[in-house]
């Protein structure tokens, strides 16, 4: 019920959905003044939401530093967050990558270099599953192909939120005999970290954050940037609004 109310309540808050009503309803009621200004705020914020200048800005101060690999301290245990392969495409022989890759990708490579000696992957089906496997399956096949040894991957398959993941990481962790006071690596997008850390914190495991796959990229002050309106703009801010109202909603109900 929790998952569909915070659905819902997004889809209404969504960047794209705020536009087509105030288009639409201006549209409709054009012939009265009121319906011209909500005709013109709709087309000024799809200039605004459509702006790469903007968008990237609003990324820049949402997402965290980067860390390099250089400053991260060693620890036992690294969690992966699911959430970066395509789930609606079901192959047995390989595993697609959505845009969240770095996740483990990155994780392989604090692995490679001793920062980590296991990788915990958390993360099932999801709530909506079109595919046998769990995404933590898919992740630990990756890197089994990648020659990284089957007994340092552990995989906690059956979380379908943020919330569960932190939940369901610290049983699996005290299933395990792991000592629950040591420090983790949270490995998980930039832009998700917040939430992430937030839900850890709560359940009483102490993570130390390494975000990965950023949205936003360094400072464009060129023609393209600063004018020329593009649909992925859009789609950043549709996934800061996401972000903002999920997180709401986990404080609402003391996920965090």
């Amino acid at each position: 019920m929790f998952f569909y109310l915070s659905q819902f309540l997004s889809f209404l808050a969504m960047p794209l959905t705020i536009l087509l009503i105030l288009i639409i309803i201006g549209a409709i009621y054009i012939r009265r003044k009121w319906g011209k200004k909500l005709l013109w705020t709709g087309i000024s914020l799809m200039l605004f939401f459509t702006n790469p200048f903007l968008s990237n800005l609003a990324l820049l101060a949402w997402e965290p530093e980067f860390k390099s690999f250089e400053e991260i301290e060693s620890h036992e245990i690294g969690i992966i967050l699911t959430g970066v392969t395509n789930m609606s495409k079901t192959a047995y022989d390989r595993t697609f990558f959505n845009k969240g890759a770095d996740r483990i990708t990155h994780a392989l490579q604090l692995y490679r270099m001793g920062k980590i000696k296991k990788i915990l992957i958390t993360g099932g089906q999801g709530l909506n599953p079109s595919n046998p496997q769990t995404e933590a399956e898919l992740l630990k096949r990756f890197l089994i192909m990648t020659g990284m040894p089957e007994e340092d991957i552990w995989i906690e398959d059956q979380a379908k939120n943020t919330a569960q993941n932190a939940q369901f990481t610290k049983d699996f962790l005290a299933q395990k005999g792991i000592p629950l006071s040591q420090e983790f690596i949270l490995i998980t997008s930039a832009f998700h970290m917040a939430r992430a850390k937030g839900c850890f914190d709560k359940v009483g495991l102490k993570t130390t954050t390494f975000p990965t796959d950023y949205y936003s990229h360094d400072i464009k002050y060129d023609i393209p940037s600063l004018l020329f309106p593009d649909p992925f703009s859009l789609e950043y801010w549709t996934k800061l609004f996401k972000e903002w109202i999920g997180i709401t909603m986990y404080k609402l109900v003391g996920y965090m």
